[in-house]
């Protein structure tokens, strides 16, 4: 599998429930406020559908996402930040994230923009690797 275009994802060692968990707990022990939790798969039983674990963690703080929507406004379309974590074919669990780099190339952000792209990219980082440690 290659990686989609602008996404940066981990493999992580645990189930995707534990790994959602612990995602969970290092947004909320990071000080952000996670708006929604969606369950794709079980949204996906709920019509007779079948999906391997999939979920998706939407989250954050104004004080990061608003800079880049100062930047260009239409940066709001990938804001706030979502994490996905998921089960592929294969059995391994994955969590995935739209690299903040390629939010800013898609809007034309500029400079204007890099110390938020900057502290977005490392705290995506953070949260990963505590999700998937």
């Amino acid at each position: 599998m290659t990686d989609p275009p602008g996404m940066i994802i981990h493999p992580s060692p645990h189930d995707a429930e534990k790994t959602v968990r612990r995602l969970r707990a290092a947004i909320e022990r990071a000080g952000l406020t996670v708006f929604a939790d969606v369950d794709h798969r079980e949204n996906a039983v709920e019509v007779g559908l079948q999906l391997r674990p999939t979920r998706l963690l939407i989250f954050g703080d104004p004080r990061g996402g608003t800079a880049l929507m100062q930047a260009g406004q239409t940066a709001g379309i990938d804001l706030p930040l979502r994490v996905l974590v998921w089960e592929d074919a294969d059995g391994t669990v994955r969590l995935g994230y739209a690299d903040p780099r390629w939010i800013a190339e898609r809007h034309g952000l500029g400079s204007a923009a890099d110390a938020a792209v900057t502290a977005i990219g490392a705290g995506l980082q953070k949260l990963a690797a505590a999700a998937t440690a």
